[in-house]
């Protein structure tokens, strides 16, 4: 750590759980700044989850699924939340089955990163999917209706952030991997 970046650590003096609920809990934390500053600020504590960037025949394996927060549906890349003790890869590798029925040959960690630090203390990890065999069969959670599909990867690229395509980790999983296969920003794109 800079020295100088000693005066911008907080530590926390108290936590106390504000809500509960399936999916996150809601925490007040009494913090206090290096220079003596006291506040109480809210964070949420949730699963870790996974994101998987399945790689087939020159696209990308994508899920198609209605979305509670945005009240629509979105295309985006197969993931979920971790299981309780489950390590990453593992959990890669059953969530790319579960929602896609294709069982990966190899998978790749590409890279972890905080969903929003500013309110969430979990992490997702990025896994590379390879050495795709379809099974045909999804195996989904009672309350998950998705369809998967396979999309062109400079098509699925291109639409990023119009209109179905607004996941924020689908936007970091897509950095991720072209960072992975060498791109370059300015440089010629890899999928051309």
């Amino acid at each position: 750590m800079n020295p100088n970046d000693e005066a911008l650590v907080w530590s926390t003096e108290k936590t106390e759980k504000l809500l509960h609920t399936p999916v996150f809990d809601v925490m007040r934390q009494t913090e206090v700044s290096a220079n003596g500053i006291r506040g109480d600020y809210v964070a949420m504590t949730a699963p870790d989850w996974v994101v998987i960037v399945p790689v087939y025949n020159g696209c990308f394996v994508t899920v198609r699924q209605w979305r509670h927060g945005e009240d629509k549906l979105t295309t985006e890349f197969p993931g979920g939340v971790m299981n309780a003790g489950e390590d990453p890869e593992k959990s890669a590798w059953r969530e790319l089955l579960e929602e896609t029925g294709f069982r990966a040959g190899k998978m790749t960690l590409l890279g972890s990163c905080s969903p929003n630090p500013a309110l969430f203390k979990n992490h997702f990890y990025c896994f590379l999917a390879e050495e795709l065999t379809p099974t045909g069969k999804q195996a989904l959670d009672e309350d998950e209706i998705l369809n998967y599909a396979l999309e062109p990867m400079a098509d699925f690229i291109g639409n990023f952030g119009r209109g179905e395509y607004s996941h924020a980790f689908t936007g970091t999983a897509m950095l991720f991997y072209l960072r992975h296969i060498g791109f370059v920003p300015g440089g010629k794109n890899p999928n051309k």
